[in-house]
């Protein structure tokens, strides 16, 4: 493996800046469990004043931003439905089913990770046959994982939300990097989840800071969640000294996230000209980009192999594809250096088949 290894693998690799560091040593700090943290109680406020909502509730990760969304509206045999791809489906571990006792149910999300609100309003099940688990719950998702970074605008959101309130049934989004996609879309993130119930987000994917998620919505939402992730041993002591890395992240990461998406489709126009890829640049609109791998080279897992034998770390999500995370860390040099090796890996596979 070369000296340099390019790290494409996520946008959760990123290290806190220099000015998180600072931040944390300075970090004036309080028993959060009793609400005496005041570098905790400034971010949640900031949080949810970014995201247009009441309050904020700072968790350990997305995905137990995302379980606990699932506790606090769910009953036990509610019915949870959400898109095909979504990560709560396939990377949380199943918790909400194992834990919250509901059960999962999907409709189908499109390349970009959109759902059609007709598809939504048909499998939306509100009671009065107890054969059939009540829906207690729609999450959508954006930017979406495993759908190419794909976006959600407002009037889309909106017209699943109304499709799930006309049933009676709140709606949770997974906005991981909600601001991915209000860079991209040019719109204030409180625009895009403005008719969401509720909705989290992480700061430690493209914001760069090393730990944490927020969810946000109604005061009394965050009461009933705060109380949940409690329960679930999420209660946190002096957590300001990691408030103080969100509170950077939210005050200087956001707007550079633009860059991130230009490196993406620097990457993604280079990869489109290698050899034995296949992929449509204009697929990807913010820092995720997925490469189709042909027959020709072999499998993607063989292909991820051998780009890891050549300094340039990516990941695997099943199929033929293997997907690349722009972040702070990858320049567009090392973007140029990136397409160079895996050019170089492609052709060795080609020689060798």
């Amino acid at each position: 493996m070369p000296n340099t290894v390019i790290d494409l693998r996520s946008d959760t690799v990123t290290h806190p800046t220099d000015e998180m560091r600072r931040a944390m040593a300075a970090a004036e700090v309080g028993d959060d469990v009793y609400g005496e943290d005041p570098s905790m109680n400034k971010l949640e406020e900031m949080a949810a004043g970014l995201l247009g909502k009441e309050a904020a509730l700072f968790t350990a990760s997305g995905t137990m931003s995302n379980f606990v969304a699932a506790l606090t509206h769910c009953d036990r045999g509610d019915e949870i439905v959400m898109g095909s791809e979504a990560h709560m489906m396939w990377n949380e571990v199943a918790g909400a089913a194992t834990l919250a006792a509901a059960q999962v149910r999907t409709v189908p999300n499109d390349d970009m990770g959109r759902i059609d609100p007709q598809d939504l309003d048909e499998v939306i099940r509100t009671g009065g046959n107890i054969q059939y688990p009540p829906t207690g719950l729609v999450c959508l998702e954006n930017t979406h994982n495993r759908c190419n970074g794909g976006v959600l605008d407002a009037a889309l959101t909106k017209s699943l939300v109304d499709v799930a309130h006309s049933h009676g049934v709140p709606v949770h989004l997974d906005g991981a990097r909600i601001f991915n996609a209000s860079v991209a879309l040019e719109a204030p993130p409180s625009s895009l989840v403005q008719d969401v119930d509720d909705v989290s987000f992480c700061l430690s994917k493209g914001l760069s800071a090393p730990v944490g998620s927020l969810i946000c919505g109604s005061q009394e939402f965050v009461d009933r969640a705060r109380k949940w992730r409690k329960m679930i041993g999420g209660g946190m002591r002096q957590a300001g000294v990691l408030a103080a890395a969100g509170i950077v992240a939210l005050d200087t990461m956001i707007d550079r996230l633009a860059e991130d998406h230009a490196h993406a489709r620097r990457l993604a126009e280079g990869l489109a000209n290698v050899k034995g890829l296949s992929l449509d640049p204009d697929m990807f609109p913010t820092n995720i980009v997925f490469a189709q791998v042909e027959p020709s080279l072999g499998t993607a897992q063989q292909m991820v192999g051998r780009l890891a034998e050549a300094g340039v770390l990516v990941s695997y999500p099943g199929g033929d594809r293997f997907r690349m995370v722009l972040n702070r860390h990858v320049g567009d040099a090392q973007v140029d250096d990136a397409l160079h090796r895996v050019s170089t890996a492609c052709k060795q596979a080609l020689a060798a088949a």
